[in-house]
This record gives structure tokens, sequence and C-alpha cells, in this order.
């Protein structure tokens, strides 16, 4: 089981969050974009480019955050944190 938790957060507190489940047999990061995609639709957002400095993050930490130069709209909160917090 792969799980992708989704947090929203404003004056360093949490808004908002989801958790996407990912049970099928694919590779991690076709697991990782689906999530990233879900997460967005059920929080309402428009999809965070990938910088280059989010890329090295998740690949140390399994954890990254998108801020607003991320996004091409402007967004009423402070950052957008992704997390795994299960994996097989």
């Amino acid at each position: 089981m792969f799980r992708l938790w989704g947090k929203i957060f404003k004056d360093n507190h949490m808004l908002r969050d989801t958790v996407i489940e990912d049970d099928r047999n694919d590779t991690r990061t076709h697991k990782i974009f689906d999530s990233l995609d879900q997460i967005c639709y059920d929080l309402d957002l428009g999809k965070p480019i990938w910088l280059d400095s989010n890329i090295q993050e998740f690949k140390r930490h399994s954890k990254t955050r998108f801020y607003q130069d991320s996004f091409i709209e402007e967004i009423p909160f402070d950052y957008l944190e992704l997390q795994v917090i299960e994996e097989d």
C-alpha cells in the first residue's frame, strides 16, 4: 500500500488535509503523480509545478513543500506539503 498525505498550511496552521491510498501494481513515480492529481482535486487546487528543489527534497526525505512559485494561480495559503506516509 502506498499512501500520500497532502496538507495545506497558512501561518503554521494546517487548514486542510487529505490522504490518498494507492494499492495498484505501478511504479512509485506514477503513484506519486496520480496521488498528487487526486490531492489537488480533493483540495480544489491547481496542479503545482515540480521545481528542482522539490524533486531533490522529495528524493531525500519523501516529503516536499510547494510554495507560491510552484503554482500558476494565486494561492490563499502559504504552502502545500506532500509526504509519503506508507510505502511497500
